[in-house]
């Protein structure tokens, strides 16, 4: 049985070696990263700047809508005021 030339494990090898090398690297780069990660416990509660946005947006939302009913309410009444007149000078 031959054994195989030098050339071909090199061709095997290299790209063997390549893939490992790359593997442990980013094994490794991960568990790094992973103890980066600040625990919950420490972070500053996004949640409670989040819920007072929300607070903010649904007191600006409860103004607007507030606004646009006084607005409806009042051309209504404009429109009302002004069928009555029409009315009224008709009859008149």
């Amino acid at each position: 049985m031959a054994l195989p030339s030098a050339w071909s494990v090199l061709h095997v090898a290299i790209p063997v070696l390549s893939v490992v090398a790359l593997l442990s690297v980013s094994l490794a780069g991960a568990s790094q990263d992973s103890g980066s990660v600040i625990p919950a416990e420490s972070r500053p509660c996004v949640d409670c700047h989040a819920f007072e946005f929300m607070q903010r947006a649904l007191q600006d939302l409860k103004k607007t809508a507030y606004s646009l009913d006084t607005r409806a309410a009042t051309l209504l009444l404009r429109a009302e005021k002004r069928s009555l007149c029409d009315c009224f000078r008709a009859i008149h």
